[in-house]
């Protein structure tokens, strides 16, 4: 048997992404801990970067194309399943829907040096960020040089609860993100990536097979090479593991159409950084 060069290459690269990812994704820690959203690099006009996922197929995560406005087969089988009329195969398709989750890029206090991470968090703390940067007592406080500063807390699923808990306090005092005549400390906020180098997206081909092999594990053929490249996003999301199995003519889907400026020399040292 010949060997398969090109699988093994995708190995090696998704072993490579995979630890990548566990360095630059910041997940807070149990108790307090301070973060910097700052602005990114490939958008500057807006730190969030929102992105869907789908949970736990066959025990990974996959990025949804349904992102960028680009077909997604589970999407379309989730949106056949809602018109079956069978309010059991509606909430099996509602479920199967990819759940959004927002990243920033942050620096995080005390580890500033480790250069910019990518904090995600889910709806609550996006609405609540959204809230604080709308209000005028606040405004935008992802500047690098009139910014402030957020204290996560971050609380474990204990005591009842069914996912951890994380609230946010942004600080009242107004504070630069960084010493800007910090050479070192200007080059690791320099240094952003480009989050979508850690969330490979699958070809629409490749995200069919994915599905058919997990929702008919007997029949499929094996996508182990696929699996490999998914990714672990957080672990306070819901998860959703389909109970009946579906018939291989019903996951057969076909593709849809698819859808600054310089103020003083503090404030110019920023605008370099990021107009570079």
């Amino acid at each position: 048997m010949a060997l398969d060069i090109s699988k093994l290459k995708n190995r090696l690269s998704s072993l490579s992404n995979t630890n990548q990812k566990s360095n630059l994704i910041w997940k807070p820690k149990p108790g307090k801990q301070v973060v910097r959203i700052v602005p990114y690099k490939y958008s500057p006009e807006n730190p969030f970067i929102e992105l869907k996922f789908h949970y736990n197929i066959n025990n990974k995560t996959y990025l949804s194309p349904d992102s960028f406005g680009r077909p997604d087969p589970i999407v379309e089988f989730a949106n056949r399943l809602k018109k079956t009329g069978s309010k059991e195969d509606w909430q099996m398709g509602r479920k199967m829907e990819p759940k959004m989750r927002t990243f920033a890029p942050v620096i995080v206090r005390g580890e500033e040096l480790e250069g910019v991470k990518f904090w995600g968090f889910g709806k609550q703390v996006y609405q609540e960020l959204l809230s604080i940067i709308s209000d005028p007592d606040f405004g935008d406080i992802t500047d690098l040089t009139s910014g402030r500063d957020i204290v996560v807390e971050f609380k474990t699923a204990e005591g009842g609860a069914s996912f951890p808990e994380t609230s946010i306090r942004v600080k009242p005092n107004i504070s630069v993100a960084i010493d800007p005549k910090n050479t070192q400390l200007l080059e690791a906020l320099k240094c952003q990536i480009n989050i979508l180098d850690l969330f490979p997206e699958f070809s629409y081909d490749e995200l069919k097979e994915v599905m058919d092999k997990w929702l008919n594990p007997e029949t499929a053929a094996d996508a182990s090479v696929l699996t490999e490249a998914a990714t672990s996003v957080d672990d306070d999301e819901p998860s959703f593991t389909p109970t009946v199995k579906v018939p291989t003519s019903l996951a057969t889907v076909s593709p849809t159409a698819a859808k600054a400026k310089g103020k003083d020399s503090v404030e110019q040292a920023f605008d370099d950084l990021f107009n570079s």
